[in-house]
Order: C-alpha cells, then sequence, then structure tokens
C-alpha cells in the first residue's frame, strides 16, 4: 500500500464528509462538489491552497506533525480518525489527543492588591494569561471591556470574545485592528506552546465559527504584548480612547498585566471617572441621561 496516496484519499474522503455549515462556510446557492472544497479546508488549517492539493494529489512526502494536528482540527476528526491520519503520516502526534487540562490560572495576592489601587486611580486593569484567557482584572475593566467574571470558566478568554460575542463588534472603534493584533497574539502563544491541547481546541473553535478569525489566522502574523492606544463606543459613557501599557509579571512568564489610563483632564477621563461610578453602583434613569457621551478629543 501506497500510503502517501492512502493519505491524500483519506484527507479527500474526510473533505467531502464535512458539511460547509458545521465548518462555519457561508451558504452558496450551488456548489459542484460535496463537503469543502479545497482552498476552504486549506483556509481552517492555516495552510497554502498549493501545499494541501499537492498533499491531497499525494505530490508531497512531507507533513509535520504541526500541519496534520491543523488538519485534524479543521476537518473535525475523531480520535480513531486523527490516529489513521498520523499513521498514514508516519508522524507521532504531538501530544494524546486526551490529555489533561492544564490546571485554572491565578494571580499572587500582591496582583489582587496592584489591580484594586488601580481601579481607585481610575485605571481599567487585567491580567492575561496562557491562550490570553483573562486571569484576573479589576471592576473598572469590566465596566468597560465585559466581565469576565460572570463568564464560565471556559468563556473567559479574550480572543474568544472578540471573535464570537456580538458585542465586542460594537464595543470596539477600531475591532478590525484589535482583531487583528489579537490574532497574532494567539499565534505567538501557540508558536511557544505546540503542545498546548486547549489551545488547540480555542483555535479549532475559533477557526471553526468565525471567518474573521480564519482570515487573520491565515496572515501568520504574530504580535507581542507592549503599547498602544484603543478606542471605544462604550454603551453607557460613549467614546472615549484610552492608552495602554502590557507588562510581563514576574515569576510567571504566561502572564501580563494590562493598564488603561486616559489622557488628563480629557473627554476620555471624565468618561472613565462616570463608568467607575456607574460600575459600583448601577444607574438610574437620570443618571444614565448624564452619562459623558461626547467624542473624546485627546490624542
Amino acid at each position: 500500500m501506497n500510503q502517501i496516496v492512502e493519505l491524500g484519499e483519506f484527507l479527500r474522503s474526510c473533505r467531502g464528509r464535512l458539511n460547509p455549515a458545521d465548518a462555519g462556510m457561508p451558504r452558496t446557492a450551488r456548489r459542484r462538489v460535496p463537503g469543502l472544497r479545497r482552498e476552504e479546508l486549506a483556509q481552517l488549517a492555516g495552510v497554502s491552497v498549493d501545499y494541501y492539493t499537492r498533499l491531497e494529489q499525494g505530490r508531497s512526502r512531507t507533513a509535520s506533525p504541526e500541519i496534520l494536528e491543523s488538519l485534524a482540527t479543521a476537518l473535525r476528526l475523531d480520535d480513531t480518525e486523527h490516529a489513521h491520519l498520523f499513521d498514514l503520516a508516519n508522524r507521532r502526534p504531538i501530544q494524546p489527543r486526551r490529555s489533561t487540562p492544564s490546571p485554572a490560572e491565578q494571580v499572587s495576592p500582591a496582583v489582587h492588591q496592584l489591580l484594586t489601587t488601580l481601579d481607585a486611580a481610575y485605571c481599567p486593569a487585567f491580567v492575561l494569561g496562557r491562550r490570553t484567557d483573562v486571569v484576573a482584572s479589576n471592576p473598572l475593566s469590566r465596566a468597560l471591556i465585559a466581565d469576565f467574571d460572570t463568564m464560565p470558566a471556559n468563556e473567559r478568554n479574550q480572543t474568544r470574545f472578540l471573535f464570537l460575542n456580538p458585542a465586542a463588534r460594537e464595543l470596539y472603534a477600531d475591532w478590525e485592528t484589535v482583531a487583528a493584533d489579537t490574532a497574532a497574539m494567539l499565534r505567538m502563544d501557540a508558536g511557544r506552546r505546540p503542545e498546548d491541547p486547549q489551545l488547540g481546541e480555542l483555535v479549532g473553535e475559533l477557526a471553526v465559527r468565525s471567518k474573521h478569525f480564519r482570515a487573520y489566522w491565515a496572515e501568520r502574523r504574530v504580535h507581542e504584548r507592549t503599547e498602544g492606544t484603543k478606542s471605544y463606543h462604550h454603551p453607557v459613557v460613549g467614546d472615549l480612547t484610552v492608552t495602554y501599557q502590557a507588562l510581563a509579571l514576574p515569576g510567571d512568564s504566561n502572564q501580563t498585566l494590562f493598564i488603561y489610563s486616559t489622557e488628563p483632564r480629557s473627554s476620555s477621563e471624565t468618561a472613565l471617572r462616570f463608568l467607575a461610578t456607574w460600575s459600583i453602583e448601577p444607574l438610574t434613569d437620570e443618571a444614565r441621561t448624564a452619562a459623558p457621551n461626547e467624542p473624546d478629543t485627546a490624542v
């Protein structure tokens, strides 16, 4: 048996069985082939169409474990199919399919105290961990962006919020830039932890459910957390712009503290101060009417 040919035939068969709607592909009036097109699967897996075509046609003799994992996720293979795929490619999986999830991340009491102090100074702040999980945040951050503390544990993730929660599109004035940078930041994490099964599951879910994530992921950009600005269309206080700093926390290379601030005496500072009051006590109708909503003029 020619395993290279068998590998291509197996990929073609799995591609033909996958329902395009289940893979998040838009409905079209007519499809000439069952399942996904080659270019659609290549996009989901983050590989070039030419490479995937050669692999499926038996014209490529190499496929790395990372590429095979991406194909298995895109094709939504079960454990038996996953093992068969690696057998045909004569490769060993990066990690067992049923690996134990890593324990939930936590921050130290000192970091919690720092978040509280920053909240008192009208500075939204939060900590991102592995896979862009939101590990901790202060009340002003939750009032500005989203209350991750009230979400199920597996949904407390910045990338997931950006691409799968419709409220994020309304919240971020520069959503396209933020989304592209966040996807690039997640790819940086993936390069550092290719064996992380939870990260692979997150990427697979986002690739299936978000066409925007698929497009940004296929660009293969990487982005380091540093500093910059973000603009918001907040439903309570209107438009505001913040500057952020990203600081690596000592003692844990996986965790980064993000601190937001505003230009002194700007409309954005006024908006954050009002939001701080709102985050402590729900607004009355009169207070909501009085909320600042003028455009931010700070640079």
